[in-house]
């Protein structure tokens, strides 16, 4: 699988990648966020073989900023290095941009996240107060920043 090519998404994969979405998350984002993503023309890429999706994301970038809105990879395939490789693929989309530094929000209980995210460079540089739902409420989200 971490051959498997990282192509541009389109709007025929947005139920493969809500498939990936709904086994994933919580709180998951709608069909309709994912094609609009796709009609303003967010960065949106997919992590693809044999035509199966099991990975994805989108990057806005504007002003010399850059913001990963969302990465995920299939429950099934996580801890295999896919996220990483993602990670880097929209760090080099962001350079590509020519962002100066890229954003990103993750829950204080998503452990692995963090740690990708630390093991690469991101710094925490704020918190947004209940920002994600959760099953008892709502949880913080922490702010990562990577000067690129």
């Amino acid at each position: 699988m971490r051959d498997a090519p990282i192509r541009p998404m389109h709007e025929d994969d947005v139920p493969a990648v809500m498939a990936v979405e709904t086994s994933a998350y919580y709180s998951p984002w709608s069909a309709a966020i994912f094609r609009d993503c796709l009609r303003v023309g967010y960065s949106c890429w997919v992590l693809e073989r044999g035509g199966d999706i099991f990975g994805y994301g989108v990057l806005s970038s504007a002003v010399g900023e850059a913001h990963l809105l969302n990465l995920c990879v299939a429950p099934a395939h996580q801890g295999k290095g896919l996220g990483r490789r993602l990670l880097t693929h929209f760090i080099d989309v962001a350079r590509g941009h020519k962002a100066e530094a890229m954003f990103l929000e993750v829950r204080p209980s998503n452990h692995a996240a963090i740690a990708l995210y630390e093991s690469i460079g991101f710094n925490q540089v704020g918190a947004r107060r209940d920002y994600y739902p959760a099953p008892k409420g709502r949880e913080d989200a922490l702010i990562f920043a990577l000067a690129l």
